[in-house]
Parts: C-alpha cells; structure tokens; sequence
C-alpha cells in the first residue's frame, strides 16, 4: 500500500515526520482528506483538528491554528507549515477552556462596536474549540 511522506513544519520547527496513508486538513474551504498520489495542490487552513491515519487503525489528532497545507508534485509528499500545532497530549484544557471563555467574552462586550475585530476574535474562539477537541480525546 502506497503512503504519503508527510511532515508537520511550525516556527518552533519540525513537529511530525512520518509514512501515513493519509492525512485530514482543516482548510478554508473545507476538510480535505489527501492520498497518497493526490494532485498538486497549496491551501489555507484554518484553525481545526488535523487527523493523521498511519494505519487502519484511530487516527492521531493535531490541534493547528491556522497555515499552509503543500501537496508536492506525484502526491507522496505532504507538508503543512502551520502557526501552532499541538498534540493531545500536550494540552491544558483547562487553560484552553478558559481562553475560549475569554474570546467569547470579549465578543459579547464589543458586540455592536465598531472597533471590533470579529475575524481576531473568532479565529481564537476556533483555536481553543480545537484545543479542547483533540485535548479530549487524549483524557479519555
């Protein structure tokens, strides 16, 4: 069976590297599940959960904030150069949980202001939800 070479690339550096046989991206226009021998492709993600498949078996999760998903030429290399990911395991939910409360605050003052930054704010809302989502999966 064929697999993908995919990488996970942060600020800090490279995060994940490994042989999977596919990988879920949360981009700006949707999910988008690739396989190995997918057709070129650059795309923006948002912030969501990246689920990595090694196998048959439960996928691996990622919490990302947003980046770029790059699919090289032949679709067996697969790189996502992404602002934040963080593994399960890695997660405070509590601090997570809070800091969405916090944005979700904020939004509700500022609600009707013109100084708003609702695009700011949401996207932060969105980073904690998916915090917590992946954060979940790894209490259990």
């Amino acid at each position: 069976m064929s697999k993908i070479n995919f990488t996970i690339v942060t600020p800090e550096g490279r995060t994940y590297e490994e042989e999977v046989l596919k990988v879920t991206v949360p981009t700006v226009q949707g999910d988008l599940t690739i396989y190995p021998r997918h057709a070129q492709l650059i795309s923006v993600m948002r912030a969501g959960v990246l689920s990595i498949h090694k196998d048959d078996s439960q996928p691996y999760h990622v919490a990302i904030s947003g980046g770029i998903l790059a699919v090289r030429p032949g679709g067996y290399k697969v790189q996502v150069l992404a602002d934040t990911a963080e593994r399960g395991e890695d997660i405070d939910i509590e601090r997570a949980e809070a800091a969405k409360k916090r944005a979700e605050q904020l939004l509700l003052e500022k609600q009707g202001s013109e100084n708003i930054d609702f695009a700011r704010i949401q996207a932060a809302i969105e980073k904690e939800v998916a915090r917590i989502h992946v954060g979940n999966k790894y209490r259990k």
